[in-house]
């Protein structure tokens, strides 16, 4: 159908896994999406060409038969793109996750130093979609090529409180990957170790991916295309139904990414208000050190001052105590 700003394929592939790649520029986030479908999918920074600007999804089929879909994004929690563009994009990763995520995979760079964005990151994806979203986190550090995973394990143990706090959300579930590596055997191991953390995502999610009402509604617009297709009606009348059904999807995409985009301005300003929280008591907790600093020295400066006055009257009694020691002489 054209004229839609939302995707024509209506028709999107099943998967047993469906797993979704966030990550800042820079951080090998898409070509850890081509390490997992074992083929170039999306447009990596390698490739020194224009990277994603758009939610893009490509499918595989594992060696024990089960389809995986991989979404790549845009960077859509790091604040680096308007509330509107922000809002479409997600709308358009639940579009495509329409049954739900498996797990989201949080990519960051092991070369990178680790900063209180990138926390801020997981900040507003738990605050966007609560949370429950944390149980179906992985955390994946990229550049293995060049940091392995005993110095990864080295450098999480030294790290930051507020990555080791993101680390513990995520029940050290955190996996290191080699996107540069053409060894067969690594990369299928590598594959192999993130695929054991995503099932034991699922299994202790109890096999379920993670939806919420957003989720929902979007499958109910898809399950109403399904319909279509097993109640009996003609091919023209099929044709009628689906072009009804096409522009009330993009009525209902339109409304839930107005949902977003209220939900985005709300958690912005939520966690602008937490941050405002923690200058201030930082602030505050300066204050406090600094005062108590000045008492110090200001103790520290009487004390001298005391010492100094006693050592002026010990000299002036040893003046005077041989003075008159002279004197009966």
């Amino acid at each position: 159908m054209g004229g839609s700003q939302y995707d024509d394929d209506w028709v999107l592939p099943s998967a047993d896994i469906t797993l979704v790649l966030v990550g800042k520029l820079g951080y090998g986030k898409s070509a850890t999406g081509n390490s997992i479908l074992g083929r170039e999918a999306f447009v990596s920074e390698y490739s020194h060409a224009s990277v994603t600007n758009t939610c893009q999804m490509g499918s595989t089929t594992l060696k024990d038969g089960r389809t995986i879909n991989v979404i790549d994004t845009p960077g859509l929690f790091d604040m680096s793109i308007s509330p509107d563009d922000a809002g479409k994009e997600i709308v358009k990763c639940m579009n495509m996750a329409k049954d739900g995520i498996h797990a989201v995979l949080m990519v960051f760079s092991a070369t990178s130093r680790f900063s209180r964005e990138d926390a801020s990151t997981v900040e507003t994806i738990k605050v966007f979609f609560g949370e429950k979203i944390v149980d179906h986190m992985i955390l994946v550090f990229t550049y293995g090529d060049l940091v392995g995973e005993s110095k990864l394990r080295n450098m999480l143990n030294n790290a930051p409180e507020y990555l080791q706090n993101i680390v513990e959300l995520c029940q050290n579930r955190v996996v290191i990957f080699d996107n540069v590596t053409n060894d067969r055997m690594r990369q299928a191991q590598q594959l192999d170790k993130l695929l054991d953390v995503v099932d034991s995502v699922c299994a202790n999610n109890g096999g379920k991916p993670f939806s919420d009402q957003m989720f929902t509604r979007i499958k109910e617009v898809h399950d109403r295309e399904k319909e279509v297709h097993t109640m009996g009606y003609s091919d023209e009348q099929i044709s009628e139904l689906k072009k009804e059904i096409h522009r009330t999807r993009d009525e209902q995409l339109a409304h839930i990414t107005s949902m977003v985009e209220e939900k985005l301005n709300c958690t912005v300003e939520k966690l602008q208000e937490q941050l405002m929280e923690e200058q201030n008591a930082r602030l505050q907790a300066e204050k406090v050190a600094y005062e108590a600093r000045m008492k110090s020295e200001e103790e520290i400066n009487k004390l001298k001052e005391s010492l100094r006055k006693a050592q002026l009257e010990n000299e002036e009694f040893r003046r005077l105590a041989a003075e008159r020691k002279c004197a009966i002489l």
